[in-house]
């Protein structure tokens, strides 16, 4: 269930609280007359199922109350109330397959943020890369991909582009290819640093790695693994059963594939250079196209059931 908070201009009251009794999948709805201050307003709250949360939001959003008022959403973990399992029963659809597309919206504008704090850890995690692809330690990768946060501005453009949000598109992209080549120029400083004291070396790039040679011989199975990252990873963000993004973020070789590139230009190494800039495009690439197509098949799924559910 979600838990809405609504202030409303008294003239609208009326006809929020009808709009909340009429959508399906409603209960337990209050209205506080006149307790709002700020805005001036009546405070109105009800709840409602997941599933049916989206039409609501949006018919709240076509009267203009996120104008003139307010509308705070808030997941519930627990609900004890006949009602609320009458409206859950009642809305149409699974509430884990239901996509809030005002909250994903809101999440990735959020972590599509080109930011000191998004550079910095998308920085630590290269140079922590660097440090595996150089042991050839498959630990350390593992532990760098968890770090790594590109996945928002990855999410970010998908939704843009299902929702035709060429703004965010544009934000997204900004924080994508802006953190990279920062992350990427502060890495190679960082191999020119561990060279200068000598726990980097030429020799360490040329030499064999059976544990993370992978990383700069891209392939098909790089742009299938990197579809399925994207799958699992836009997922999880819209379903209401995970929200965890750290298992993908292992599932795809985005920031070590960086990382490869990074150090192997400080040696001048310029095959490594361009295989590891293969196989980020590629990785890069391919999350963001699984992650728009699984948002469409959503889309167009939850359109589905709901015509069918309004025409019994």
């Amino acid at each position: 269930m979600l838990h809405l908070r609504l202030i409303v201009p008294a003239d609208l009251s009326d006809e929020v609280v009808e709009l909340i009794g009429r959508t399906v999948g409603t209960a337990h709805v209050v209205v506080l007359a006149g307790a709002a201050r700020s805005p001036v307003g009546d405070v109105v709250m009800c709840d409602v199922a997941r599933e049916a949360g989206d039409e609501l939001i949006g018919a709240l959003r076509e009267m203009g109350i996120d104008d003139c008022g307010s509308i705070t959403v808030e997941n519930m973990d627990l609900t004890l109330s006949k009602q609320a399992d009458e409206a859950e029963r009642a809305a149409p659809g699974e509430s884990a397959d239901a996509v809030l597309w005002e909250e994903l919206s809101e999440v990735t504008h959020e972590e599509s943020t080109f930011s000191a704090t998004y550079v910095a850890f998308l920085a630590v995690a290269t140079m922590l890369a660097a440090c595996g692809v150089m042991l050839d330690n498959t630990i350390l990768i593992v532990g760098a991909m968890a770090v790594g946060p590109e996945f928002g501005p990855l999410a970010g453009i998908s939704t843009a582009l299902v929702q035709r949000a060429p703004r965010l598109v544009a934000r997204s992209l900004w924080a994508l290819i802006g953190g990279f080549a920062a992350a990427m120029l502060l890495t190679a400083g960082f191999a020119w640093l561990m060279d200068a004291f000598g726990l980097f070396d030429a020799g360490m790039v040329t030499a064999h790695r059976p544990n993370t040679g992978f990383i700069w011989h891209p392939g098909w199975m790089s742009f299938v693994v990197a579809l399925l990252a994207g799958v699992a990873g836009t997922l999880s963000l819209t379903s209401a059963k995970s929200g965890a993004l750290i298992g993908v973020a292992i599932s795809v070789t985005t920031v070590p594939a960086a990382a490869n590139a990074a150090v192997a230009f400080s040696y001048q190494d310029f095959q490594q250079t361009w295989g590891s800039s293969e196989q980020l495009l590629a990785n890069l690439g391919g999350i963001v196209l699984a992650g728009t197509l699984t948002l469409l098949i959503q889309k167009a799924l939850w359109r589905t059931s709901r015509r069918a559910v309004n025409g019994r």
